[in-house]
């Protein structure tokens, strides 16, 4: 490695205006963008199979995907279904999970600054994915192409295999004999894994873990689903409480 004889730029928020000179390279911001759309968008023909092996028609696994579009919720929904569960509480499951787009999209809408009446039709593309790449641009600029480049690739192309995966259902057969079924939990863990950088995201994590393993034998499917999601605020209790009598130590 050559021996660097200035100083490293100050990397700016997209917020602030930059030099030409630190802007990144669109040919690169587009590189990414489509690497992470083509790369989720294929297990869209898992949520397809999984979806028609779950007793959901085609029509209905098309318009999830279309109108849904976030793949967590959409596999969450499904799978609830699949096990026997009551739609309501699998609808329930699904929307919890798709709240933090909402919070994506606070964030998101300071760092895009998109004109009004591209707003609406943005927000349908605020997900993981989309929100992972725009955070890691530079600038403005390059947050914006790489937000449009991953939304399109990936709304386009989940759609597609979805079609194919629930088409395709019928020809495969028992999803179960084929190990499909586990491509929900496998393609969720995929997704959230890269997201647990501290070391309290991961306690959440493992919290959230075993209330739904602890709870799946004695509650209806779908609603162990919803007990964990109680493990961020309980964690976040604890937490606190022991600041506080940290801070009352730290006193006397």
């Amino acid at each position: 490695m050559a021996e660097q004889t200035s100083p490293p730029a100050i990397r700016t928020s997209p917020t602030a205006p930059t030099a030409p000179t630190e802007d990144k390279a669109d040919s690169a911001v587009v590189r990414d963008a489509l690497a992470v759309g083509v790369a989720v968008g294929l297990s869209g023909f898992a949520f397809g199979v999984t979806s028609a092996g779950s007793g959901l028609s085609l029509l209905q696994t098309c318009a999830l995907s279309l109108l849904v579009f976030t793949g967590a919720s959409q596999f969450a929904l499904v799978g609830a279904l699949a096990a026997g569960g009551n739609p309501f509480t699998a609808a329930a499951g699904a929307f919890f999970l798709g709240v933090r787009n909402a919070f994506y999209g606070l964030r998101l809408s300071q760092l895009l600054a998109l004109p009004r009446f591209v707003r609406p039709f943005a927000a349908h593309w605020v997900i993981d994915e989309t929100t992972a790449v725009t955070l890691a641009q530079p600038t403005r600029r390059s947050a914006r192409l790489g937000f449009t480049v991953t939304g399109l690739s990936l709304y386009v192309l989940w759609n597609l295999t979805t079609l194919v995966g629930a088409l395709g259902a019928e020809a495969i057969g028992d999803t179960d004999a084929w190990g499909l079924d586990a491509a929900s939990p496998a393609v969720f863990l995929a997704l959230l894994a890269p997201m647990l950088r501290t070391g309290t995201e991961r306690a959440v994590a493992g919290l959230a873990v075993l209330l739904a393993l602890g709870f799946l034998p004695v509650l209806p499917a779908g609603v162990p689903v919803l007990v964990a999601a109680l493990a961020a605020p309980a964690l976040l209790w604890a937490q606190g409480r022991r600041a506080r009598r940290t801070a009352k130590e730290d006193v006397r």
